[in-house]
């Protein structure tokens, strides 16, 4: 659910980030509202993990701007902000999925010691507490009790990126920047892992930035869509607008080789 708010969570406006003298992305523009999730999709080469690199403060702001509602409920300028400003950021308000669940973890520290380092991160240090609050979410991410003390080295890609997204979300980050959660997985281990995400992001009230080549995806768990061609946005809307009646040409071609094949 959209939660009601005076102004949106975050706010970009003709945002680019340049490789060199390339674009990988310029001349975006969209508002992100506290509760709601954004798909942006594309090709290989769209643009897409550029610019969720960019809003992730990953890569720079080089044209145009992004503001960030803080939960002190000021609009801050993303590209001012230092670099203990960002990593405060990353340890008390934003969250990141990454595709490959290795790069999001430390996969030869227990399960339970993965959720529980942002908890210790932000203060937290009771051992059975921290224990506690990290079992309950491996509960609610659908991993055995049992399995707290073993090593996401052990475990199969679906179980890792459950590990990864209880990490990311037990702090009770604003934020989510998800990068192809779900791709390279079996499709049943991608669909009841995309089921999960909706259902903690529907409770939880989260802002979610998807990344996703798979329109099956956006469809499922966005409130809205963001479609990138050649570093650039040509068509965004209410999701089921915009892969139902699609208007760009290139939405169109996406739309249509999903159905064919």
């Amino acid at each position: 659910m959209i939660a009601e708010s005076a102004s949106p969570l975050l706010s970009v406006s003709g945002a680019g980030h340049h490789y060199g003298n390339r674009f990988g992305c310029r001349g975006v523009s969209f508002d992100l509202w506290p509760g709601e999730v954004l798909a942006v999709v594309g090709e290989s080469g769209s643009g897409k993990s550029t610019l969720l690199g960019m809003l992730s403060q990953r890569l720079n702001i080089d044209e145009g701007s992004v503001h960030y509602q803080t939960a002190e409920g000021q609009m801050t300028d993303l590209a001012t902000l230092s670099e203990p400003e960002v990593r405060r950021l990353w340890r008390t308000e934003w969250g990141f999925v990454h595709q490959n669940a290795a790069e999001g973890l430390r996969m030869h520290v227990s399960a339970g010691g993965n959720v529980g380092e942002p908890l210790m991160a932000n203060g937290a240090r009771h051992y059975g507490k921290i224990r506690a609050r990290a079992a309950d979410w491996l509960q609610r991410v659908e991993i055995l009790a049992d399995r707290i003390d073993e090593t996401p080295a052990t475990f199969s890609g679906g179980m890792r990126q459950r590990v990864q997204i209880a990490r990311n979300l037990v702090f009770g980050p604003r934020l989510v920047f998800m990068d192809e959660p779900t791709s390279g997985l079996d499709v049943s281990v991608q669909a009841k892992l995309l089921d999960l995400i909706r259902s903690l992001v529907a409770d939880l009230g989260l802002a979610v930035v998807v990344v996703t080549h798979d329109l099956a995806v956006a469809r499922l768990i966005s409130h809205r869509t963001l479609v990138m061609q050649g570093g650039q946005v040509v068509e965004q809307g209410l999701t089921d607008r915009v892969l139902d009646d699609p208007q760009a040409a290139y939405t169109q071609l996406l739309v249509s080789s999903i159905l064919k094949g």
